[in-house]
């Protein structure tokens, strides 16, 4: 047994790795296609060279990334990786909770310090090289405090929160963790735009004026309840664009970009807010979540068996089953369901786009929300032809293409 689940850890690592590859293979031959005709005149020639260099440098980075963190994960698992860590962790304290975050620790600041330099060439070199960077190192430094600091405190809660479960009630640990990781996804999902984004950026009310009317008068009409119109300075990272709402019932925050409302007028933008209003009127995000809660109590179900192996632990070389050794094994033996269920959420996801793109259509803005699409897709640089395999593994919206033609 401890043999099997050796080496099907490693086939899972290598497939997993071997399937991005093959994605990316994929959009790299696609990408030599011509624009489709109802796209033509988005990019010129000197845009359309920028948008195609700007592609082959983010494959190339993939690739890379992806082929540092199978490495990073076969020496962890088939080189000892694991073990060592366990041994420090347990060096370190007798008390198994503590023991466990010590590990996951340990692990996920590994994790970090690998991810650093490749985060640092994707924003200083790719991003800023292609014009879209803002950040300054000294903003980078402060994000990534930031981040580290609010990650280790909130996965330090949740972890001593499910560990302690574990211990205490381990038949039922699956069904009590589940609903303490629901309660919390559904608390953080809600005051997400008041408490976490203000850590990293600043959120101003919409002034009174064309564009705030023009919303308003929208969200009345489609029966779309907001508690606020917020702007968020987005422009001190990047120059793309963004647009979403936060909330559920009568809570709806609206958090517009910096750099939308300077992109896009006014009409565009309320298209774009349309196509929000739309995933609300067709209820899409309480069926989100439903599909979420139930795939989620599926995992913590398998996870709640695979912690009771010694045989997960000792492929990994460790001499008995521990939460964080079996947690962190099972991350890769649970790939082939997640591959599975994320294919089903993108059909679903791209079937809920095309509904909430005809809600716009249905009142009017399906011109404006084309146009809109055009511009934040021309100035992203994004890819006109992906590759019809990559869209059915990969892509939550259907491709510019596909929706504009939809919307025609």
């Amino acid at each position: 047994m401890i043999k099997l689940i050796f080496f099907l850890v490693i086939a899972l690592i290598l497939f997993d790795y071997f399937q991005d590859v093959l994605l990316i293979f994929l959009n790299n031959k696609a990408s030599r296609q011509p624009i489709p005709p109802l796209l033509e005149g988005l990019y010129d020639n000197e845009k359309y060279n920028k948008q195609q260099a700007y592609a082959r440098v983010n494959r190339k980075l993939s690739i890379v990334s992806g082929t540092i963190f199978t490495i990073f994960s076969l020496v962890m698992f088939a080189g000892g990786g694991i073990a060592m860590l366990d041994r420090a962790a347990t060096q370190l304290s007798s008390v198994p909770l503590v023991v466990s975050l010590l590990f996951l620790l340990f692990y996920s600041l590994i994790s970090s310090l690998i991810d650093l330099p490749l985060r640092i060439y994707k924003v200083f070199g790719i991003e800023q090289s292609f014009g879209f960077n803002k950040v300054t190192p000294r903003l980078f430094v402060t994000d990534k405090i930031k981040s580290l600091l609010l990650s280790i405190g909130m996965n330090g809660v949740i972890f001593t929160v499910v560990i302690l479960i574990y211990q205490a009630l381990p038949d039922y640990f699956w069904l009590l963790a589940w609903g303490v990781m629901m309660l919390i996804s559904l608390c953080i999902n809600f005051f997400y735009s008041e408490w976490i984004v203000p850590i990293f950026n600043k959120q101003t009310p919409l002034p009174e004026g064309d564009l705030r009317t023009a919303i308003e008068q929208f969200a009345q009409k489609a029966d779309f309840p907001i508690s606020g119109i917020y702007v968020i300075d987005g422009s001190k990272r990047s120059t793309k664009a963004n647009a979403y709402f936060t909330g559920f019932g009568r809570k709806k925050r609206i958090v517009l970009y910096d750099t939308l409302i300077d992109m896009l007028s006014t009409d565009e933008i309320v298209a774009v807010l349309a196509h929000e209003a739309g995933h609300n009127h067709y209820k899409h995000t309480i069926k989100n979540m439903t599909v979420s809660m139930l795939t989620s109590l599926l995992m913590f179900y398998l996870l709640g068996l695979c912690l009771h192996y010694d045989a997960v632990a000792q492929a990994a070389g460790c001499p008995q089953a521990s939460f964080h050794v079996n947690f962190t094994i099972f991350g890769v033996l649970y790939t082939p369901i997640s591959l599975l269920l994320g294919i089903f959420g993108n059909i679903q996801s791209r079937h809920h786009e095309y509904q909430a793109d005809n809600y716009v259509w249905k009142h009017g803005y399906a011109p404006y929300l084309v146009s809109g699409l055009k511009k934040l897709a021309a100035q992203s640089l994004s890819n006109l032809t992906p590759h019809p395999f990559c869209v059915f593994m990969r892509y939550s919206h259907p491709t510019l293409y596909q929706r504009i033609l939809a919307l025609s």
